[in-house]
């Protein structure tokens, strides 16, 4: 086989993968940016801009375990070398905010055992848990209502009239720009992040929505009208089933955006939940655990987003492009 006949049966354009080469691309979309990740931790000459300092010889200010900067370090090891005193001694190394793959790997495991620094603070597991609460009553809560009006909006031009104007306009309003209006209105607990995760998501909810349920073909709505089905009837029997899959593919979509606005609703009032654990642990500097905890949340995510789409395979067996997801 050529290396041209190898490349184009690889990256052809728009035709499926056999199921190997799905596996080895997945995996390479993950490998390929640790890979990178390991050269800039592990390879001196790539980026090491510090010092990590072993010896600290004459320099006074300098410390075992201290970073530096390689220009400080130059300078102070020509001027001890110039004094004829001990000479301080480091290897290459990254910003503390840069911590190399294995430390992370580590605090994966180590920030569920180890007790929280403060004596009232909550265990990283307590805050997953209280996060991922928050997410979800946001999303039902928004749900509840913008896919019904949603439906609805698709269906009828007279309700996609009234209310999409609206809509269009509001979804380009920042939601944490509520955030000191909703703690005033609901308190400086949990309901001012709901609300926040309901107006990120209720907005783009209703417009998604509607354009789903107008690719729902039309003839269909034409026959069931002709056999003369009422008005309530055309949405439970024809409507709602002819977009659920993908009605369902959407609402996981959505379920992304909701876990997008969770950092940014969980600084509004009182700290809660993964946003207070990543905040603390940077204070202290502790940034192997903050990306242990952003990783958390990306695996949450993917996670449960995987989970959904077996789910949705099975649910709607019938429906060829559910099926041909990964």
């Amino acid at each position: 086989m050529s290396m041209f006949s190898w490349f184009s049966g690889w990256f052809a354009v728009r035709q499926e993968l056999t199921p190997n080469r799905k596996k080895v691309i997945g995996i390479a979309s993950f490998l390929l940016p640790i890979l990178v990740w390991c050269a800039i931790s592990y390879v001196p000459f790539i980026w090491h801009p510090m010092v990590m300092i072993e010896e600290p010889g004459d320099v006074d200010y300098f410390q075992v375990d201290m970073l530096i900067d390689k220009n400080t370090f130059a300078e102070e090891s020509a001027n001890m070398r110039a004094a004829h005193k001990a000479i301080p001694q480091g290897y290459p190394a990254n910003p503390i905010y840069l911590p190399a793959p294995h430390e992370v790997a580590k605090a994966l495991y180590t920030a569920f055992v180890t007790p929280p620094a403060q004596q009232d603070g909550q265990w990283l597991h307590q805050s997953l848990w209280h996060s991922i609460q928050i997410i979800f009553w946001g999303f039902v809560i928004s749900s509840l209502i913008g896919v019904p009006l949603g439906i609805l909006s698709g269906t009828y031009t007279a309700i996609s009239r009234l209310n999409e104007p609206f809509v269009e306009f509001f979804r380009y309003l920042p939601a944490p720009a509520f955030g000191a209006l909703a703690v005033a209105i609901l308190g400086i607990y949990d309901g001012p992040k709901i609300a926040v995760i309901v107006i990120g998501t209720f907005f783009q909810q209703v417009l998604v929505i509607a354009n789903t349920t107008r690719k729902l073909d039309y003839s269909l709505l034409e026959a069931a009208m002709t056999l003369g089905t009422n008005k309530f009837k055309l949405l439970t029997h024809v409507v709602i089933p002819g977009i659920l899959p993908d009605l369902y593919r959407d609402q996981r979509i959505l379920l992304g955006w909701a876990w997008t606005y969770l950092i940014v609703s969980e600084l509004i009032g009182t700290s809660s939940g993964i946003t207070w654990f990543i905040t603390q642990q940077a204070r202290y500097q502790h940034f192997d655990n903050v990306y242990a905890a952003i990783f958390i949340i990306g695996f949450i995510g993917l996670g449960t987003d995987l989970i959904l789409a077996q789910l949705g395979k099975r649910m709607f067996a019938w429906d060829k492009s559910a099926n041909k997801e990964s």
